[in-house]
Order: C-alpha cells, then structure tokens, then sequence
C-alpha cells in the first residue's frame, strides 16, 4: 500500500499490509516499515481507496475537503466550548 496522506509521516511510501483492524473509527490497515514497526493507518489515507472527487476536481490544490473542514470546525467548537467551562 502507497499512503497518499500529504501530512502523514510515511507518505508518500509503499508499505506492505500485514493486517486489518476494526476499532471505533472503522476499518484500519496494518503496515509494517523495514524497521518491524506497525503502523494503523485508515485505508482512505491510501491509494486502496480512489481519490476522492473533491480533490481530483481541485487539481491537486486543495488538501482539505468540505468534509475534512466541517470535522475540524466541529471539534473546534467542542473543544472552544470546553475550555469556556474552566
């Protein structure tokens, strides 16, 4: 498996998969380094998965899509309105 994610510290190298887990985030991919360390990596954070349209239509100019950027303003906010509690 290649990671394609651009702020993954193993992009862009092709790993092998030794492995597939499930946790409460979903499917996860097991890939081994030349060092025997396993990495749990999401399988859209590789090229298992097709490029999403978002950004095949930006041409590479984007590296968030809509969906990534509504996650993180949600958590934002969670996280804004937490440390408003204190």
């Amino acid at each position: 498996m290649r990671v394609t994610h651009p702020f993954h510290p193993l992009f862009p190298r092709q790993l092998p998969c030794v492995g597939k887990r499930y946790n409460r985030h979903g499917e996860r991919l097991l890939l081994q380094t030349e060092d025997a360390t396993v990495w749990s990596v999401p399988p859209q954070w590789t090229d298992l998965v097709s490029l999403d349209p978002e950004v095949v239509m930006s041409n590479g100019r984007s590296l968030l899509r809509v969906v990534d950027l509504m996650e993180l303003a949600t958590l934002v906010e969670r996280l804004s309105s937490k440390s408003s509690l204190r």
